[in-house]
């Protein structure tokens, strides 16, 4: 049985998510979202943002990750993070969907 379930959000994602709103004075959600485009046939768009009527939301500790209806499908069973390393910290999706994805990491495609 093919099992599909919504992306799941880390800790240390939402730990992130809840510095960055402290830091900015704004209680905004942060959109995951997929788009065409990028160089890879696809990318993530990730901002923060407002709920909207369609949109999945992933909350925990009052912060909240939103994934709108449009995108769901290609964020099946994705993990969302949050990682520092050299190049900088950012937030990171492992999407078990992307058959490749590239460097710069907020592009990939579906094979």
């Amino acid at each position: 049985m093919d099992l599909t379930l919504p992306p799941r959000v880390t800790d240390r994602a939402f730990a992130r998510l809840a510095e960055i709103c402290e830091m900015t004075g704004e209680a905004k959600a942060l959109r995951i979202a997929v788009e065409g485009g990028g160089c890879s046939g696809f990318q993530y768009d990730i901002r923060l943002d407002e709920a909207g009527a369609d949109d999945l939301v992933l909350e925990k500790d009052g912060q909240r990750v939103l994934v709108d209806s449009v995108s769901l499908p290609f964020l099946q069973n994705a993990v969302i993070d949050f990682t520092e390393e050299l190049i900088g910290a950012r937030f990171v999706i492992e999407n078990p969907n992307a058959s490749s994805s590239c460097g710069c990491g907020t592009s990939f495609s579906m094979g």
